[in-house]
């Protein structure tokens, strides 16, 4: 398997704030363009404070950072930590269609002997 540079803490952090329609989306719109929290409270029906937040657990898990400009905070999208996300799931896909070829060559054995 892949040995990634990711601590557990960081795995968890990642997929708990990935699991969030809305933080999903508060990532796609930070790596299209960088926007304040102002801006990217106009695209969800939900308060400021809520989008806030989703924008804290997102930074929390490096998916973002913000940036304070005068009185807005400007919300950048983090791309490497996405590709590590990525390449940890294709580490966990590995390790599964291994155990799928062994289970495989398990069952071609049975059905020779």
């Amino acid at each position: 398997m892949v040995v990634l540079e990711l601590s557990d803490a960081e795995i968890d952090r990642i997929f708990q704030a990935l699991a969030d329609a809305t933080r999903r989306d508060i990532v796609r719109q930070a790596l299209l363009r960088e926007q304040s929290v102002s801006e990217l409270a106009r695209h969800y029906e939900m308060s400021f404070a809520a989008v806030q937040k989703h924008v804290a657990v997102l930074e929390r898990a490096a998916l973002v950072t913000k940036e304070r400009r005068g009185r807005e905070q400007i919300v950048h999208g983090n791309p490497e930590a996405l590709r590590r996300a990525a390449r940890l799931l294709d580490a966990y896909g590995e390790l599964w269609r291994g155990r799928a070829d062994r289970i495989g060559d398990i069952l071609s054995e049975q059905e020779k002997g």
